[in-house]
Order: structure tokens, then sequence, then C-alpha cells
């Protein structure tokens, strides 16, 4: 089989993250250049990979590459993309999609017309883990799922002047850089959302000019809810990064502090608080430690070869986006969010 070639633009912070990922699919991808503007980066991401080529001029890279992963500041997303899209190279780009809607659905739209794969780069929807989680919920064996709460506590201190501080250049704070996972995340498991609330501050995240720590709540169609807390201004955490998951029958849940998805059966009764730590069965356990990266390219070069839709396609990645943007609207306004029609089947112009 031939391989595809691929080359990353951005070479620090989420980019260098995404090549250690890379070392393992050598067998259906040739790394063949980097870009950075910076060079130092640019270079040391092509010695690291064994890519022949390194620019710090997105445009240089044309001729040797089927494929770009973007890994580039939010407002450079359309840009690059447009222009890779137009030439007939498919993109795999670093969340989110873009920062407008007007953005998304242009470059939506544009992969369609040159028949290109697009898709966004949320790893946490290929991580093994989560896959397992969303097995044994559709499975159906342990009940109907009622509430699932997601926790992601971390320490990222940007600097104040920069781009990822900034609403205009991120697009918006916490929830719409780092939150737009774990909505994907909800409404992957629990269909089309109906109402919402949002509450941010960037108490504690000082360098935030929107906020550095979220809180949201959604209800959905089948009347199941969904919290996510998410927070770069940990100086502690217990939960790290952390998924339960409220069923009928048990709560399922996984946590990166222990790496293993556990099953919780351990109430005596509806009245009774007792618990039986016996009753705690390990579903699923595996000692990754990296950022699984390379769970979502595999699945991006897999659905090049196989002319298949993504998992995390354009008009996927745009609703999760259209939920935060409501989110964020009715929050200014003091309102809950009427989230109707923006459900995972319910791409509209």
């Amino acid at each position: 089989m031939e391989k595809i070639r691929l080359g990353i633009i951005g070479c620090g912070g989420m980019g260098a993250s995404h090549q250690a990922g890379l070392q393992e699919l050598k067998d259906k991808v040739e790394l063949t250049c980097t870009c950075d503007i910076v060079e130092e980066r640019a270079k040391g991401a092509a010695e690291n990979l064994g890519a022949k080529y390194y620019f710090t001029d997105y445009k240089d890279m044309l001729d040797h590459v089927d494929a770009v992963l973007v890994v580039l500041p939010h407002e450079l997303h359309f840009e690059v993309g447009s222009f890779f899209i137009r030439r007939k190279k498919h993109v795999l780009m670093e969340k989110p999609l873009c920062i407008t809607e007007y953005q998304c659905k242009a470059l939506i739209d544009l992969a369609k017309e040159y028949d290109v794969t697009l898709m966004t780069a949320y790893p946490v929807r290929y991580w093994p883990e989560i896959q397992k989680l969303k097995e044994l919920i559709d499975s159906g064996e342990y009940g109907d799922l009622f509430q699932m709460s997601i926790w992601t506590e971390q320490y990222t201190c940007m600097d104040s002047k920069g781009w990822g501080s900034s609403i205009k250049t991120l697009g918006g704070g916490q929830l719409f850089s780092h939150g737009c996972h774990y909505i994907d995340i909800l409404l992957w498991f629990m269909g089309r959302p109906v109402s919402g609330t949002h509450m941010g501050t960037h108490f504690g995240t000082p360098w935030m000019e929107r906020e550095g720590t979220s809180n949201v709540v959604i209800q959905f169609e089948n009347g199941a809810m969904g919290y996510h807390m998410g927070t770069w201004g940990a100086r502690g955490t217990q939960h790290g990064y952390c998924f339960q998951l409220h069923t009928t029958k048990g709560m399922l849940e996984y946590s990166n502090r222990h790496k293993k998805v556990l099953l919780y059966r351990n109430i005596k009764s509806d009245i009774s608080a007792g618990e039986d730590k016996e009753a705690i069965e390990v579903l699923w356990e595996q000692n990754d430690t990296s950022k699984k990266t390379q769970f979502e390219t595999g699945h991006f070069i897999d659905c090049i070869i196989n002319h298949k839709k993504p998992l995390t396609d354009g008009e996927g990645s745009l609703q999760g986006l259209r939920v935060i943007w409501k989110l964020y609207e009715a929050e200014d306004k003091g309102e809950i969010a009427d989230l109707r029609g923006l459900g995972l089947d319910e791409y509209k112009d």
C-alpha cells in the first residue's frame, strides 16, 4: 500500500504532542515535511520524525504532501485549511475547526467541493478508554445513561499578551478552546441537547481575557443530564481528567489517575448510603501515559485511504461549536440557552 505523505504545520505545543503519536503510524504514513515560523522548531521536528524537508512558510509544502496536520493558533485555521483544501490536500485540523460559524461552514463546503477529507482533531473521542466506555453504554448491559460528568483540571498559564489568552484569536475562553473536546463527547454519548447553562470566570486565571474555569450543564432530549467542569487554573488535582457515567444499573468511571474503566455497583439500596467496596469491578485498564494522538491520526489516514467519513467531521464539529456559542450568548444575557436544533444529525445551513 502506498503511504500517505503527511506534513505538520506548527511544531510547538500540541504539534510536539502529535509528533510522538506519529511514530506509531509509519506503516501508513510518510512524514515528509514540517513547518513552523521558528526555523529551529521546524528543523528539530523534522529531525525527530525523519522528515526530509522543513519550511517556515506552509505554502512551500504543497508539492510534498497529500495531507496536512494543522496545529496553529485558532485564527489561522481557516486561512491555512482553505489553502490546502483548494489544492486537493486532506486536512486534519487541530481543534476547534475554526473560530466563526462562517469559517466553519465555508471550510466544510470547500472540502465537499474538492472531495477531500476534513477532520477535526478531537483525540479524546478516539482514546481506547473512551471508546470502551461508549461500547459499554451502547451494549445496554448496564442500563440507561442518565448523567454523564466530566472533569478536566490542569494548569495552563498563558502569556497574557499572547494569542492563547485573547478572545479574538483564541475564539473564546477555556470552554471554546479546550471544553470543545468534552462538548463533543457529551453529544456523542447523549444525543440531542435541549437546554443548558454555562458559567465561567477568569478568577484564578488572570491571564485569560474570557474564562479560564468553566462549568457547563446540559439537558438532553431523553431527559438525561451532562456536566463538564474544566479549569486551566488547577494548582492541584485529584480528578485530573475524569469521566463518570451514572446508569440505571451502576456507575462507570474512567480517570487518568488510575487508568482503568471501573464499574461501581456498591450502593446497598436507594435508601442506604452504605458501600461495599468489593462491588467495584475493573472492566478495562492500560498504562499509556501519552497524549494518545496516534488514534485520531490513524483514523484520519484510514478515512483518506478508504474514502470514509470521519467520526469527527466538519459538520459534527460545527454542531458542537454551535452549542458553545449558544451557551456563551445565554450566559452573557443571564438566560438558559435553548440548544434545540443543534443535535448530531441536524446540520443546517
